[in-house]
């Protein structure tokens, strides 16, 4: 299925306040912001695309919702400026970052420790002095709740704590699934009702069939409203808008079995992925979904997890049962209260009650649209697409200077105008080589950074790439074979060689065309000093470099062409007098490329493929460009292993584990999914047990080196050709914020609220 970096099936219900006193007084609160909002001096009011209201910590899905519900939490471990773990958090640790040396605090102390039978302690100690916002205490309690949230057998949020190697935790998760699942896997003809009563399954698949008739129905409306079928409506050519093929006269019911049907009946991915937006999600559409995510006990589970350990009033620890260096990350929680979100009655740690009832995160779901903790600020309302805050005066690194902060949705083509009008202090805009020059005419300077906006970029946590499928790009019947590698080699070098003047077109300054098929963000990335480093595809089929450093960028292209023909040689191709005229068997002289430019060039790949499509064809070869209108089409041919060659974007994380996107285990038959299975299709042993070696150490030192090895290998399937690490933006207004409390140093990991307490309003 598509790989996708969210899930869904959390449905948001309304938060009730607990006590008609507890009502009034937030309103009076929430009042007092807008009024402030109004006067415009003392709120701070931050531009942000939409949310979808889950500003939840155990439920927040997009970015924006997650910024949203991060101003009201803080996080069992810190990071830094360059992710790494601050281990002692309570008395702050100091790391130099771009010669300032930065001291760090959290709210605990961390110790880890291997052992020498395998397993991984991990030791957390908390500050025993941290208040939620509304006074009460944050213990250790307040963890343990979090962690068995997480890891309950139906949570469905978008955290994984739950995959991890966690002693006693798969035992804890057995013999229970969701009265959802089990619907499902019965079928309506179910005659079984030990595990549930007739009523309600009659109940589920009405509610269901509406909601599936909708689904399909909402999405065919998206194609209509946007134009996709202007000569013809019908339900078909919808469909076939998002990459089904369905007779003429099929209905919104024939949609979704094929939707159904491609998935596998994997309703959850494919409501995850098909969605025409947050709000037709299957889970969304149904009647009464949290009536059927509770947990169903189908066989005999643990009592409790006993890798996670309560080993003092004010400690923790953690017990893995093998060194996995992404858990760390994993266990980065946000600490939540246990009394708002959960039970306090309900939790009894020798007794193993955790503060909800097992299999039931209602009580936890219900908080979805308010979140509280003990973050900076206070959430007050979502009101008319802006959330309001008041600072909490209680926040254990200081009390916020600014009083009010409004997070208020905006047009990203409204967002630099924001600013400059001054209906936004803060914001952050798409940074192309436009948005650049448009800032820089807004200063008096000419300046991205002047008088009337401040501009601080940082590259994204993630790369665009154009990926090659090896199964369906290659010679015979071995997509591993040297000669369908040779194959694949000759077409990346000549897309390879575009990438600079491509890159640069669209945006300037704000993107740097990277070599290796991996974030730059990343600790793990190789470096132009390093040793081995190489420009990605700048040898010829005998090794031999196709660049000097006195070419001009025409010699370039030229030398790029020529190398490409000698891996066409390789590849078994008839080559004569400079020209393809025969592919060898299982091979072709022309291959679709797809790019999701909205139908009009609008992709920052688009010229290298439109460039490699000019130059290819000079010597016999065609490369097909297949402008996708809409991205979806694109996902839907990858799914189903049809794409050849395409255009798109990974997004990373702190740790740079390559496991989702290139482990294939094709050692045990390639059961285990990942990116490589659908998309790349590299069937690599070798690369395999690479990968699965640097995620068992600890040591970053020996990950690095090992991932070097990985990225080497990557290139030599020539599955990937990195294109480009483009930059974000966040703007201020110099006019409104005192820049000088700015966060200093903002980088990928250490955004522009991670010492939002400090930040002032400028004199008025």
């Amino acid at each position: 299925m598509v790989n996708r970096r969210w899930r869904i099936l959390a449905a948001a219900m309304a938060a009730v306040l607990a006590c008609s006193s507890a009502a009034f007084a937030a309103e009076t609160e929430a009042d007092a912001a807008e009024a402030v909002r109004e006067g415009g001096d003392d709120v701070l009011v931050v531009g942000y695309s939409n949310f979808s209201s889950k500003f939840s910590p155990f439920f927040a899905e997009t970015a924006y919702d997650q910024d949203a519900q991060a101003m009201t939490q803080i996080g069992l471990i810190t990071t830094d400026r360059v992710g790494q773990v601050i281990y002692k958090g309570i008395e702050g640790e100091t790391n130099n970052y771009n010669g300032t040396d930065y001291t760090y605090h959290g709210p605990a102390d961390i110790e880890v420790t291997e052992n020498e039978d395998g397993t991984v302690f991990y030791d957390f100690t908390l500050r025993d002095d941290i208040v939620f916002s509304d006074g009460e205490p944050l213990t250790i309690d307040d963890v343990i709740f979090n962690l068995y949230v997480l890891c309950d057998p139906t949570y469905d949020g978008s955290s994984t704590l739950f995959s991890m190697p966690i002693e006693g935790l798969e035992e804890y998760r057995s013999g229970m699934d969701t009265l959802f699942n089990l619907l499902i896997a019965a079928g309506p003809e179910n005659t079984d009702f030990s595990l549930w009563d007739e009523a309600t399954q009659t109940a589920f698949w009405e509610d269901y069939n509406q909601a599936s008739v909708a689904f399909a129905q909402a999405i065919v409306d998206l194609c209509k409203a946007a134009g996709y079928n202007a000569e013809d409506d019908s339900v078909a050519a919808c469909a076939a808008n998002w990459g089904y093929e369905l007779e003429e006269d099929a209905t919104v019911e024939d949609f979704w079995s094929a939707m159904v049907e491609a998935y596998g009946g994997d309703i959850v991915t494919l409501s995850s992925t098909e969605k025409a937006d947050d709000d037709h999600s299957l889970a969304a559409l149904m009647s009464d979904y949290d009536a059927y995510s509770v947990g169903v006990e189908t066989g005999d589970a643990a009592a409790n997890i006993s890798g996670i350990q309560k080993t003092g009033d004010n400690s923790l620890r953690v017990v893995a049962t093998q060194v996995d260096a992404t858990l760390i990350y994993q266990l980065a929680i946000s600490i939540a209260p246990m009394h708002y979100y959960g039970d306090a009655s309900m939790y009894d740690y020798d007794a193993n009650k955790f503060g909800f009832p097992k299999g039931d995160l209602s009580m936890i779901r219900a908080k979805t649209t308010q979140p509280m903790g003990a973050g900076p600020y206070k959430f007050l309302q979502y009101k008319d697409g802006t959330i309001n805050y008041e600072a909490n005066d209680s926040y254990y690194l200081g009390a916020p200077k600014i009083k009010y902060m409004n997070f208020r949705e905006s047009l990203d083509t409204d967002k630099m105008n924001g600013v400059v009008t001054g209906t936004l202090d803060i914001t952050d805009p798409s940074f192309s080589k436009d948005t650049a020059q448009a800032i820089a005419d807004a200063n008096s300077n000419g300046e991205v950074t002047g008088d009337v906006i401040t501009t601080s970029t940082v590259d994204n946590l993630g790369y665009g790439y154009i990926g090659i499928n090896t199964h369906n790009v290659k010679v015979g019947d071995d997509p591993g074979s040297d000669e369908s590698k040779a194959l694949r080699h000759a077409i990346a070098t000549v897309l390879a060689v575009y990438r600079d003047v491509a890159i640069d077109s669209y945006y300037g300054d704000a993107a740097e065309v990277i070599n290796y098929p991996i974030s730059s963000t990343s600790w793990a990335a190789p470096q132009p000093a390093d040793e081995g480093y190489e420009v990605a595809f700048s040898v010829d089929a005998d090794g031999n470099p196709i660049y000097t450093s006195e070419m001009s960028a025409e010699d370039k292209y030229a030398a790029a062409l020529a190398a490409a023909l000698t891996w066409f040689e390789k590849a078994g191709y008839t080559v004569e007098d400079g020209k393809l005229t025969a592919a060898p068997e299982g091979a072709a002289l022309e291959y679709e490329a797809m790019i999701p430019a909205d139908g009009s060039g609008d992709h920052p790949a688009f010229m290298v493929l439109d460039l490699a499509h000019d130059a290819l064809e000079s010597i016999g070869f065609n490369l097909i460009i297949t402008d996708l209108s809409n991205s979806a089409d694109l996902w839907t041919a990858l799914e189903a292993g049809d794409g050849e060659i395409w255009c798109a974007a990974w997004g990373a994380t702190i740790d740079p584990d390559m496991y989702q996107v290139y482990y294939s285990d094709i050692a045990n038959g390639g059961k285990e999914p990942g990116g490589s299975n659908y998309m790349y299709q590299i069937e690599d042993p070798d690369l395999d047990e690479l990968i699965m070696a640097a995620r068992m150490s600890l040591d970053q030192t020996y990950r690095k080196t090992i991932y070097k090895q990985c990225l080497d290998t990557i290139i030599s399937w020539a599955c990937e050709v990195p294109t480009y690490q483009r930059q974000n933006a966040i703007i201020f207004s110099t006019q409104r914020i005192n820049i000088d409390t700015v966060t200093p140093d903002i980088t990928t990991f250490y955004n522009w609220y991670a010492e939002i307490q400090n930040l002032e309003m400028a004199a008025q």
